[in-house]
């Protein structure tokens, strides 16, 4: 059988170890009798599992403890409207947030956030095709801002936050949702941090949140119980059922990040694994990534071929070859390679083993 590698954005390739403690504890957790999608959520098995779940998390983050860590649902598009709600403050219509787009999901943040007060858009790099981060210097904060929200890994675009800006005292909102746990990060440099767990951490249907306390009780009256983060932050992340399965997977990929030695040290496999990728299309002349260097994402590369009416060949090959989930997303098109951490640095080699042989097959 040929050795599979998928490259999808997500929901995105999972440790095999991870599938295969799952497969195995699927029809009786722990001696319990039960599928852990059929627990109770209230229930000593499952908080069991929540609670060691969200301590591994903290402690592969070394999150502090004045941040609450929230399980949520809805993905982070769904915090797009949340973010607003519990951070504006009591009087939306007055409250006023900085927004910088750097790519298709930063930019749908800002187009969602509107619904509920002012949006600045701070700075942007949309009229350069989101190839870079505009530089700090550039950007036109407001000392006022309830908050200045940010994107720091654009899955669509490939481009990523190399440090982050002096914001003063306002709190940095930051989606992390495609490179989460792939580095180390000062948790303590940020007022809340979120991301949809369908990238580096599990399987959709789950969002975890990260927020500082002092932030919470700050929502309109207009915020759904729901959607409240004090309200949830109360209920350890259970004023209704939480995804439990997905929290659940969730909790073995901590496992299994600690059992490479952590954060800091998935992020040099990362980094090893970009830079193949990215030596390799730099010095072809058939692969181009037009990304600014020191924005280019460890985690999602997009490139291009010389010929898009290559495009189809390309990636009916690549599937044959086992290599899956290759195709750009709609709005930029080209291809794209998502290496997250699940990613065997044998997945790369093999990539380019295939595009090495597909560019000397089809040289013009």
């Amino acid at each position: 059988m040929t050795q599979i590698y998928n490259f999808s954005a997500g929901p995105a390739v999972l440790p095999k170890s991870v599938l295969q403690r799952a497969q195995a504890e699927m029809l009786d957790w722990h001696g319990s009798g039960m599928s852990v999608m059929e627990m109770s959520h209230r229930g000593k098995e499952f908080t069991s599992i929540l609670a060691k779940t969200e301590a591994d998390f903290r402690t592969l983050l070394n999150i502090p403890d004045n941040y609450k860590v929230l399980f949520l649902q809805g993905g982070a598009i769904a915090e797009n409207a949340m973010i607003p709600l519990n951070l504006l403050g009591p009087d939306l219509a007055a409250g006023e947030a900085d927004y910088v787009v750097t790519g298709a999901w930063s930019k749908r943040s800002v187009e969602d956030a509107r619904a509920y007060g002012k949006i600045n858009v701070v700075a942007s790099s949309e009229a350069d095709k989101f190839n870079h981060v505009p530089p700090y210097s550039s950007w036109q904060l407001n000392k006022n801002a309830a908050y200045l929200h940010i994107c720091t890994n654009e899955t669509i675009n490939g481009v990523e936050f190399d440090g982050l800006p002096d914001a003063g005292d306002v709190p940095i909102v930051a989606d992390m949702s495609s490179h989460i746990l792939s580095r180390p990060i000062d948790v303590t440099q940020y007022g809340v941090i979120y991301g949809g767990a369908q990238k580096n951490i599990g399987p959709a249907g789950l969002c975890i949140l990260i927020v500082r306390e002092d932030l919470l009780g700050r929502a309109s009256a207009l915020t759904p119980a729901v959607f409240n983060w004090k309200t949830q932050a109360e209920n350890q992340s259970m004023i209704n059922t939480p995804p439990t399965y997905s929290i659940y997977i969730a909790g073995l990929v901590f496992e299994w990040l600690l059992e490479q030695g952590g954060v800091a040290a998935i992020e040099q496999k990362n980094i090893a694994k970009a830079k193949l990728l990215y030596d390799y299309i730099d010095n072809s002349d058939f692969y181009a990534n037009n990304i600014a260097l020191n924005n280019r994402s460890r985690m999602n590369i997009p490139f291009s071929l010389q010929h898009e009416q290559l495009n189809d060949a390309f990636l009916q090959g690549a599937e044959a070859a086992g290599l899956l989930q290759l195709k750009g997303h709609r709005i930029v098109g080209g291809m794209r390679a998502s290496i997250y951490n699940a990613m065997p640095i044998d997945g790369v080699h093999a990539l380019i083993a295939y595009m090495q042989a597909f560019a000397t097959e089809h040289k013009q």
